[in-house]
């Protein structure tokens, strides 16, 4: 758990429709830009926190990633710490450079990078399916087989069950699902950094191909390549002035002890405990939604509705831009923002803070004030393996 205010000085995200750049771009880029809106130089940096999943499997370089993206920036000799905490790399960095933050009193660049477009699928599938224990992932593998799995993916299968479970246990109904897609592109056509800048329409999504179960391809994230990045302080003394303020990051691990949903169920309760905040006051909820399916599971589990209500809800609008409820996934979310694993955490983050500044154009939440961000990664026995809860508020 992390408390106490850390300021945000700046931030940035490449645009992830792109797949033409090498992670060694991205990271540049990335880095360069949230420096220059922070206006903080290389030299004044305590840390680097930089977060990336793929780069073993997918880009020849595991170990010192961020050494190795960034040896051709003004970084000098400022540390690097290398996180990898499959797809919650990045509030995984988010937590570790906050805490950084308000040990030093110099600033701390936190940075998440993914390549995932390389040309090779069953790469790329098993470079997200290392985050799940080596013998649970086979079994996972034989078990869904066993029961149909077309997309050949364990996390896409494990989503398609989840679904189900929904739609048996709550009475959601595949229209719901299918609403949360269709509001997710919508936002996403919105957001000139989106993967996915094409409004949908609902028989588009339900007669989309199927990838599992109830779940169509239109419903479901994508491969994709992108970076975030944010700067850090906890002390605001000799630099900018905060353009926002992490109130509070809470880290979950799981290890089979609880269900994927009842760990986001806890780790939302602790945090609302901790920092002192309700689903009531939020403006912005920036949630893992892998499908849209997940959604409105995650919606539930983290009491914005009670159980079977987050589907209705949605169908209606109140999750929508402009919506009478907590605005959910205005960046499109990882179905039409995109999913670049490592960088997700840190991209939602950068989102909230793009709408407390008041920048966010077509989608921008009006008088915004408070958001919160939930990034997770690897399942370990059904659990989550890192559940990443944020809280960010206005710089006051």
């Amino acid at each position: 758990m992390s408390t106490g205010s850390v300021a945000v000085l700046g931030t940035a995200m490449t645009d992830m429709s792109r797949r033409d750049l090498n992670p060694d771009q991205l990271a540049l880029q990335v880095v360069a830009e949230a420096l220059a809106d922070s206006g903080v130089h290389a030299e004044d940096l305590a840390l680097v926190v930089a977060a990336n999943a793929g780069g073993g499997r997918l880009n020849d370089q595991d170990c010192i990633r961020g050494q190795s993206w960034l040896r051709k920036s003004a970084l000098g000799n400022v540390p690097i710490v290398n996180i990898d905490n499959s797809c919650a790399g990045g509030s995984s960095a988010v937590h570790v450079g906050a805490l950084a933050a308000r040990a030093d009193d110099r600033p701390v660049l936190v940075l998440g990078v993914e390549k995932m477009w390389t040309g090779d699928r069953e790469a790329t599938l098993a470079a997200i399916e290392s985050g799940l224990p080596s013998d649970y992932r086979a079994d996972m593998h034989t078990r869904l087989a066993e029961r149909g799995n077309p997309a050949g993916s364990i996390l896409m299968g494990l989503n398609a069950s989840w679904a189900a479970q929904l739609m048996d246990e709550r009475g959601t109904t595949v229209e719901q699902i299918a609403a949360a897609a269709v509001k997710a592109r919508r936002h996403g056509a919105l957001n000139p950094l989106a993967q996915c800048q094409q409004p949908v329409t609902m028989d588009e999504v339900l007669s989309s191909a199927q990838v599992a179960g109830v779940l169509t391809r239109l419903m479901c994230s994508s491969f994709t390549d992108g970076a975030a990045a944010l700067v850090l302080s906890g002390s605001t003394t000799s630099f900018a002035q905060p353009v926002a303020r992490i109130v509070g990051s809470l880290a979950r691990s799981g290890w089979g002890n609880l269900d994927y949903h009842e760990r986001l169920a806890e780790a939302s309760t602790a945090a609302y405990k901790s920092f002192g905040f309700g689903p009531d006051d939020f403006d912005i909820v920036e949630l893992h939604d892998a499908t849209s399916a997940e959604e409105l599971f995650a919606l539930e589990s983290l009491s914005f509705f009670a159980p079977g209500e987050a589907g209705p809800a949605t169908m209606s609008g109140k999750t929508s831009v402009g919506g009478s409820g907590v605005t959910v996934n205005p960046s499109g979310g990882l179905v039409a923002r995109g999913h670049p694993l490592g960088a997700t955490g840190i991209a939602q983050v950068v989102e909230v803070v793009t709408h407390l500044r008041g920048r966010a154009g077509a989608r921008q939440v009006n008088g915004a004030h408070l958001g919160l961000t939930v990034n997770t990664g690897g399942i370990v026995d059904g659990d989550a393996g890192y559940v990443g809860v944020t809280v960010i508020s206005g710089p006051r």
